[in-house]
C-alpha cells in the first residue's frame, strides 16, 4: 500500500498525463502490464509525446498497437496505474479491455502477432516453471551428493517429472489457450489439442527416427498417416483458431433444442478431420521450414547469422514481432533438445543494459539521468528491455546502435562455445537457471553476458563522443499555450458552481473526493440543480454521461464539477449541458442543468463536487462560512 505521499504523486502524476493526452474525455480505457502503463485514446492528434518526457517517474513512452504505452517500470507501474484509473474513471478496464479496444485499429499483420502474444501468456507462467525446474534438476543431477542419496536423488526425480509436464502437453495447453483466445469454448481446443497427442497415434518423435511404423488409412483416396503431432506448437495455434471460430459457427446455426449435443460434436469431428488433411500437413511443412531455415543459418552463415540475430533481436523487440519467436524456440526444443535462440535473445537485451550504462556514464553529474538509467538497467538483469529500449536508447538513437553492436559481439561468443538453453521464457539472470549446462555452459552463459554488457557500454561512449550529448534535461516550470499565448501563471479565483450549503472536500460522501485523493476541493449540499461556471476559462471536457465537465483556466489548471455520486449510471438522464467542449465561458454562465429531484428517486446522492486540478500553480484556500454564487472559495495560481 503506497504512502498518503506517494499516492498524491501518483495522482499528480496521472493528472499530468491526462492533460497531455487531451483531457479525460479522449480516453477510451487505461491497463497496465508488467511495466507499462497503457492507454487507448480516442483521438491521437492531441497528443503531444515530447510533453511526456516530463511526466515524473517515467523512464519512457511509445504507441504501439494503437496504445499509447507509458514505462514506469515493474511494480512501480501498479500503484502509478491504480491512481490513473481512479482519476480517469477507467477503474473497471481490464488489459483485456484495452486489447480489443486497440485492437480495432490493428492492421492484419499487427492483429496477427498480436493474438500470437495473447495466447503465449495466459501459458508462460507454466512454462517459466517448468524451465528453470528443468535447468535446476539439470544441475542437481551430476552432482554426487544427489545421486548417492536416495532422498536427495527422489527429490531431483520428482522435479524433473515435474519439470518435463508442461512440455509433454504443450500442444493441448496451445489449442486451449488459443482456442480461448479467439472466443471458443477452451475445453473444445483442450479435446483437439489431446487428440493431437492421443496414445492411439504413433509417436511424432519416433516415427521420426523410424522406431515405430504409422498406420495408414485412406480417405477417399487420400492416404493419412496415424501419426501423432508432438511438439506441434504452430500446427496447436492453427488448430486452436480453427477450434474457435467453427464452435462459434456451430452455435449460431444449430437450433437451441440440439445445439448442447450436436455444436461440440460438429466441432471436433471436423477439427479432426481438418488436422489430419490439412491444417496437420500445412503446419508440420511451415514448422519444419522455420526451425530448418534457423538450423540452416547456423550451420551455413555461422557466427555472423548469430551476430546479425543478437544485432537486431531488440530492434525486433520494438516492433512487437518478438512474440512469435516463443513458438520457433519450443518447436526447436520439440525438434533438437536445445534453444540456441534463447541466450541470443539474452545477451542482446543485457547488451541495450551495458548502452544504457555507457549513456550514464556519459551524463553520471546529472540527477534526472542517474534517475532513469540506474532502474533501467537493473530491469534489464531480470529480463525487461522496455524501460532500457524506450526510456534511453531508443530515444537518443545512439544507445540502441551502441547496444546492437554490443549484442552482435555477444552472439558471436554464443556462437563459439556452441551456448544454448534447455528452455524458454526467461532471458537476463533468471536465464542461468535454464542454460544448457553441457560444455562449461553457465560459465560461458555468464561470459557471453558480460561481453554485451561491455560491448554495448564501450560503444555507446564512442558514439556519444563523436555524435555528442543530448542530455535529459532537468524539469523546467511548466507552461501553458492558450489561444491568448503563453502563459507560465496567474491568480484565479474560483467561486462556488451553484447556490447552496458549500463545505470543504472532506465532507464529500464518496470517499475518493473526501479523502482528498482526487485534490484539494468543496462541495455544495441543498442546491437547485443549476450549475454555472465557477471562474473565466475554457470547458476542457464534457463526460459523456453529462454529470461531470472540466473547467480550463488559462494558467493551465483546472476545475472538476461533478454532479452528484455514482450518476454517470443514469447515462446522461436528469442532465442537460449547456455547453459544448472547448467553449469559452465566463464566471457564472451557465454549465449543466440538474434534474435534483430525478437523481434522488433514483436513490443517489445529489451534492455536487468540485475539485481543483492544479498542475504546478499554488493554491490559496478561502474561508467557506455562508459562501455564495459571489464569495471566492478558492485562489489557483
Amino acid at each position: 500500500m503506497a504512502s498518503k505521499e506517494k499516492e498524491q504523486q501518483y495522482l499528480d502524476i496521472s493528472k499530468q498525463i491526462v492533460e497531455i493526452v487531451g483531457g479525460i474525455d479522449n480516453i477510451v480505457a487505461s491497463a497496465h502490464c508488467a511495466t507499462r502503463l497503457r492507454i487507448v485514446l480516442k483521438n491521437y492528434d492531441d497528443l503531444d509525446l515530447d510533453r511526456l518526457d516530463d511526466v515524473p517517474l517515467a523512464k519512457g513512452q511509445f504507441i504501439a498497437g494503437n496504445q499509447l504505452q507509458i514505462i514506469f517500470g515493474a511494480g512501480l507501474v501498479n500503484d502509478v496505474h491504480e491512481a490513473f484509473a481512479r482519476y480517469t474513471n477507467t477503474e473497471n478496464s481490464s488489459l483485456g479491455d484495452i486489447k480489443d479496444e486497440s485492437a480495432k485499429k490493428l492492421n492484419p499483420f499487427q492483429a496477427v502477432i498480436k493474438s500470437l502474444s495473447d495466447v503465449f501468456i495466459d501459458i508462460m507462467p507454466g512454462i517459466l516453471a517448468a524451465a528453470l525446474l528443468l535447468g535446476i534438476t539439470g544441475v542437481l543431477g551430476k552432482w554426487d551428493v544427489v545421486t548417492n542419496n536416495k532422498t536427495l536423488y527422489a527429490i531431483n526425480r520428482l522435479a524433473a517429472i515435474a519439470s518435463a509436464g508442461i512440455f509433454e502437453i504443450l500442444p493441448m495447453a496451445v489449442c486451449y489457450s488459443a482456442c480461448k483466445r479467439y472466443g471458443g469454448k477452451p475445453i473444445l481446443g483442450m479435446v483437439v489439442g489431446s487428440i493431437m497427442l492421443s496414445g492411439s497415434l504413433a509417436n511424432a518423435y519416433q516415427a521420426a527416427q523410424g522406431a515405430v511404423k504409422p498406420e495408414i488409412i485412406s480417405l477417399f483416396g487420400m492416404p493419412i498417416e496415424l501419426v501423432g503431432f508432438q511438439g506441434g506448437i504452430i500446427i496447436a495455434l492453427m488448430m486452436g483458431f480453427v477450434v474457435a471460430k467453427l464452435d462459434k459457427f456451430f452455435d449460431k446455426k444449430i437450433p437451441d433444442v440440439v445445439k448442447l449435443l450436436f455444436s461440440p460434436l460438429c466441432t471436433v469431428f471436423i477439427s479432426t478431420l481438418l488436422l489430419f488433411t490439412i491444417i496437420g500437413p500445412v503446419g508440420r511443412g511451415l514448422s519444419n521450414g522455420i526451425t530448418n531455415g534457423l538450423v540452416w543459418m547456423t550451420e551455413n552463415l555461422g557466427i555472423i547469422g548469430y551476430m546479425v540475430f543478437a544485432g537486431v533481436q531488440q530492434i525486433v523487440v520494438i516492433t512487437g514481432l518478438h512474440h512469435i519467436l516463443g513458438a520457433i524456440e519450443s518447436t526447436l526444443i520439440a525438434n533438437t533438445g536445445r534453444n540456441f535462440l534463447n541466450p541470443l535473445m539474452s545477451v542482446a537485451l543485457i547488451a541495450q543494459g551495458g548502452a544504457v550504462l555507457g549513456y550514464l556514464a556519459l551524463h553520471w553529474k546529472n540527477t534526472r539521468v542517474r534517475e532513469l538509467c540506474i532502474p533501467s538497467f537493473a530491469s534489464t538483469l531480470f529480463g525487461i528491455s522496455e524501460p532500457a529500449i524506450f526510456g534511453v536508447n531508443l530515444r537518443y538513437k545512439f544507445p540502441l546502435v551502441g547496444g546492437c553492436i554490443g549484442g552482435a559481439l555477444a552472439g558471436g561468443y554464443v556462437y563459439l562455445t556452441n551456448l544454448a538453453s534447455l528452455g524458454f521464457g526467461t532471458t537476463g539472470v533468471p536465464g542461468l537457471a535454464i542454460a544448457d549446462p553441457t560444455g562449461n555452459g553457465y560459465v560461458n552463459f555468464i561470459i557471453a553476458h558480460l561481453i554485451g554488457i561491455a560491448g554495448g557500454f564501450i560503444f555507446t561512449v564512442i558514439f556519444g563522443k563523436v555524435v555528442g550529448n543530448k542530455v535529459i534535461q532537468p524539469k523546467e516550470s511548466k507552461k501553458i499555450d492558450t489561444e491568448e499565448g503563453t502563459v507560465v501563471s496567474g491568480p484565479v479565483g474560483i467561486k462556488p458552481c451553484a447556490e447552496g450549503t458549500v463545505k470543504d472536500i472532506t465532507a464529500c460522501k464518496d470517499l475518493s473526493f473526501a479523502s482528498k485523493a482526487m485534490g484539494e476541493g468543496i462541495i455544495i449540499e441543498n442546491h437547485n440543480g443549476k450549475i454555472v461556471s465557477p471562474c473565466d476559462g475554457k470547458v476542457g471536457f464534457v463526460f459523456p454521461s453529462k454529470h461531470a465537465i472540466g473547467i480550463k483556466l488559462a494558467n493551465g489548471a483546472s476545475v472538476l464539477i461533478h454532479c452528484g455520486i455514482d450518476t454517470v449510471s443514469l447515462n446522461g438522464k436528469g442532465f442537460d449541458v449547456l455547453v459544448k467542449e472547448g467553449q469559452k465561458v465566463k464566471a457564472g454562465d451557465p454549465l449543466i442543468d440538474m434534474d435534483v429531484k430525478y437523481v434522488e428517486r433514483n436513490g443517489l446522492c445529489s451534492e455536487i463536487i468540485m475539485a481543483y486540478e492544479l498542475m504546478d500553480n499554488k493554491l490559496v484556500l478561502k474561508p467557506l462560512d455562508n459562501a455564495t454564487l459571489d464569495t471566492t472559495v478558492a485562489v489557483i495560481g
